[in-house]
């Protein structure tokens, strides 16, 4: 941590990140900003929001200082909080009034998901006034309750959910906390109000919610994507070559001098990348879902058996987000009829053809397929359920 005189603020604006709340209501056994939000410290992705705006100041519970060297390296200054938060705000902006700084953002450590748009929505609102804080009005019917029962339904009209960060210039909330000596403030606005100074609002963010409840931490996991369930699969399927005057490759009918041998119409591309979406599932392979014991399945169009791994990708809320097929070949050539074959892939999965891929490669006149004893295909589906 720099020294004082080391700490500039000319290239921005001050942050007070509020963290001496014990926030226990949340579960897990530990300060809610201290717990895992999705493989990072929810104080760390606050910390991280403010990176580079200007000197950040962290105030810590006093049992939590030295705890946590990691986040603390990862502030310019820490200072210990107080009983109320007020007193942990005015701890923080004592702490950077020597560094003088025109303007200061005082945050949540709760709230670990602020935009950056939000961020800037404040700061360009003190260029025109002394205090800016976002909100997000108020779209739901509003009831005063009494013993259970709703006893009154107040107007919703000019009101908003309150966020931060709060803006301020700086030495306008500083004289502000200064001078504070009435009942405990629920934030920062509260105290600049009562020191008579006039507060804009800027528009919040959804996103930037504040972390109290156990449902919250779901909440936040979802927005930052942690709760979705990504699944690769890989397909591999050799045909040789027989009678016949043409084949079937990904959906598309070649005109060549042979064919292939199969159970069914033999399209090799098409098994592979059955197989692959079967496999993100682990739902097995063709074999399982369409055995070639079975007579029906004699001389079947592939697209049956593909329309199926796609049809039960999504009732199982999976959607396939990419294909890739690499058919293994020397004849035919597969480059002519490559976009043919990613819309005909893409018409049977009812998905996008910029979300498939067909391409084709030699094994440079190795082995069976470089022999031209028959065509290997290999292929990975991708799949994602939100």
């Amino acid at each position: 941590m720099p020294p004082l005189d080391q700490i500039s603020t000319a290239s921005g604006p001050a942050i007070v990140i509020v963290a001496a709340g014990r926030g226990l209501r949340a579960g897990g056994g530990l300060p809610k900003q201290w717990r895992d939000l999705g493989g990072r410290m929810v104080l760390a992705r606050t910390i991280e929001a403010f990176a580079g705006l200007g000197p950040i100041c962290l105030v810590l519970h006093p049992e939590a200082m030295g705890r946590y060297p990691g986040i603390e390296a990862m502030a310019d200054l820490v200072v210990a909080g107080g009983a109320e938060r007020a007193h942990s705000v005015r701890a923080g902006l004592e702490a950077l009034a020597p560094l003088a700084p025109q303007k200061v953002l005082i945050h949540d450590a709760a709230r670990p998901l602020v935009p950056h748009e939000t961020i800037r929505a404040v700061l360009d609102a003190l260029d025109h006034g002394p205090a800016a804080a976002p909100g997000l009005v108020v779209t739901d019917a509003l009831w005063r309750v009494e013993d259970e029962t709703v006893a009154e339904a107040p107007s919703r009209a000019g009101l908003v959910r309150a966020q931060t960060p709060q803006g301020f210039r700086f030495d306008a909330i500083l004289a502000a906390h200064r001078a504070h000596d009435g009942p405990p403030a629920a934030d920062d606005v509260a105290v600049a109000r009562a020191a008579g100074l006039a507060v804009s609002v800027v528009p919040g963010h959804e996103d930037n919610l504040k972390i109290t409840a156990a449902q919250d931490f779901i909440r936040a996991e979802r927005i930052l994507g942690c709760d979705m369930d990504v699944r690769t699969g890989n397909g591999f399927d050799v045909h040789a070559f027989g009678p016949g005057d043409s084949l079937w490759l990904c959906g598309v009918e070649i005109a060549h001098e042979r064919g292939l041998k199969g159970h069914s119409d033999a399209d090799v591309g098409m098994h592979a990348l059955t197989d692959a979406i079967y496999g993100a599932m682990a739902h097995g392979d063709i074999g399982q879902h369409f055995p070639p014991s079975d007579p029906q399945w004699k001389g079947a169009r592939s697209e049956i058996f593909l329309a199926h791994a796609a049809d039960l990708a999504r009732v199982e809320g999976f959607a396939i987000t990419h294909c890739d097929v690499t058919l293994i070949c020397e004849r035919p050539k597969v480059g002519p009829h490559a976009e043919a074959m990613r819309a005909e892939l893409a018409r049977i999965m009812q998905i996008e053809p910029g979300r498939v891929s067909v391409k084709a490669t030699t094994s440079e006149r190795l082995g069976f397929a470089g022999r031209e004893e028959g065509i290997a295909a290999m292929a990975t589906a991708t799949l994602v359920k939100a």
